[in-house]
């Protein structure tokens, strides 16, 4: 029943309402400000950062890159498979996350990125994801070049406040979970340890999904995808 009610129960609060009574998650990280003149009249536009693309490989040892996750709403997180501490509990955590969207997989899409993607291989990623019955269909476990994840961790996602140079000696540890909208803005940070969270997350990932824009979904199609996997 979670499956089905969160992603309805956000539809028609956001739908019935509308965006300016319903909480709608914040944008975060403003870059600049633009001076907008139009008709004589002078208004100021708010730019906030947008996530760089990026190229990696999944658990099933394929190459994506952002640009595959058009109009998904995007979790992201990072961790690395021989983990001791948060990690095991991070993931289990957005195993409920995925477990809520199971029957509308293709509205969300997990990111968990291997800050130790030198030993994080594939098959260490499939084992890991067949360990806690992850499903690759909305769901990549991520390894690639370590100074990019890096930087997309310290410069992208602003997860880190440490700075360093991606080498041997260079570590990013958190527990912190990133929810970005379909325009790549960060639009929330999680504790992934902590329950509550995970409940904030799941309800504002269906708030950002049918956020009120010029290409939102209606509502008979919105169903259509939601019960499309029922049977």
């Amino acid at each position: 029943m979670l499956a089905i009610l969160v992603p309805l129960s956000g539809y028609l609060i956001v739908d019935h309402y509308g965006k300016n009574v319903v909480p709608i998650p914040r944008y975060y990280i403003p870059e600049r400000v633009d001076t907008i003149v139009k008709n004589g009249k002078v208004s100021y536009d708010t730019v906030f950062h947008t996530i760089r693309d990026f190229h990696m490989t999944n658990q099933l040892g394929q190459k994506v890159s952002l640009k595959d996750l058009n109009d998904k709403v995007l979790v992201v997180d990072f961790f690395f498979t021989s983990c001791p501490s948060i990690c095991p509990t991070l993931t289990k955590n957005l195993r409920l996350l995925q477990s809520a969207y199971v029957k509308n997989d293709t509205l969300l899409q997990i990111l968990s990125f291997s800050v130790d993607p030198v030993r994080d291989s594939v098959d260490k990623l499939r084992k890991y994801a067949y360990d806690y019955k992850i499903n690759p269909d909305n769901w990549w476990l991520l390894t690639g070049d370590k100074k990019e994840i890096y930087d997309l961790a310290r410069h992208d996602f602003f997860v880190s406040v440490t700075e360093g140079d991606g080498g041997p000696d260079d570590f990013v540890h958190t527990e912190k979970i990133v929810l970005i909208d379909k325009n790549r803005n960060i639009r929330g940070y999680y504790n992934g340890l902590d329950t509550n969270d995970i409940k904030k997350l799941a309800s504002d990932v269906a708030t950002l999904y049918l956020e009120k824009e010029r290409h939102r979904p209606g509502f008979l199609k919105f169903l259509k995808g939601l019960f499309s996997t029922t049977n």
